[in-house]
């Protein structure tokens, strides 16, 4: 009998050319994007995630889709049948362009507006000067990701306040160089952030009772450091 995995959906938005495509390739596949192209519509990408309820249990394995959706705002209108049934959603921005971090704001009221069917909840309007307003915006109901891409390109520019969104939306946020794939690896912050934040959606949708004590990672973290003392006690 075929394993019957568990699945959970992904959304992840910004506008056209921050590097959305390339940032799920590198997550997914595990190495550079070689030649992105424009997303048109949505394109879903697969990873299996490996998922521990507790530091002594075994790890369950989860399908994580990432649903890459289009940046145009020409395609509005037909972008609200890919928001459904979400457990999670990634704010992708360009670190070099200010303007695509502002607009991080419209994507997350573009989101809630479908999930909710209220047109006038979260106006994009209301906004401090990093694009959100925390009392709006800190209570979504799934777990955040804030991503920061072409972090290579950003030399002596101030870049878009990407950690500062984070914190004030109660949310995981990186700075990636998707071009490079050092970036991505296991013992890298953005790693180590992401693995964090998947654990987060997992525990979200399946296990909410686990949701304030730390992701499975941490946990798996913190259960190897006791077991280093111990041994070497």
């Amino acid at each position: 009998m075929a394993t019957d995995y568990r699945k959970v959906k992904i959304l992840v938005l910004g506008d056209s050319g921050v590097g959305k495509s390339s940032l799920v390739h590198v997550i997914t596949e595990g190495e550079v994007l070689a030649n992105p192209v424009s997303t048109v519509g949505c394109v879903v990408d697969v990873k299996l995630h490996e998922y521990s309820r507790s530091m002594s249990s075994s790890p369950v394995s989860f399908f994580v889709e990432f649903w890459d959706v289009g940046g145009s705002m020409s395609h509005e209108k037909g972008r609200g049948i890919f928001y459904q049934q979400a457990n999670g959603v990634i704010l992708v921005h360009d670190s070099t362009n200010r303007k695509s971090h502002n607009n991080l704001s419209k994507w997350l009221t573009e989101y809630h507006r479908y999930k909710t069917g209220r047109t006038d909840s979260l106006a994009p309007q209301d906004t401090n000067e990093s694009g959100f307003d925390p009392e709006k915006f800190i209570e979504q109901e799934v777990p955040l990701l804030i991503v920061g891409t072409k972090e290579d390109q950003v030399s002596g520019r101030r870049s878009p306040p990407t950690q500062r969104s984070g914190n004030l939306l109660g949310a995981n946020s990186i700075t990636m160089n998707c071009k490079d794939i050092q970036h991505f690896s296991l013992s890298s912050q953005q790693y180590i952030e992401t693995m964090k934040f998947i654990d987060k959606v997992v525990e979200h949708k399946y296990y909410p009772s686990l949701r304030q004590t730390g992701s499975s990672l941490e946990r798996r973290q913190s259960f190897n450091r006791r077991q280093a003392l111990n041994t070497q006690t």
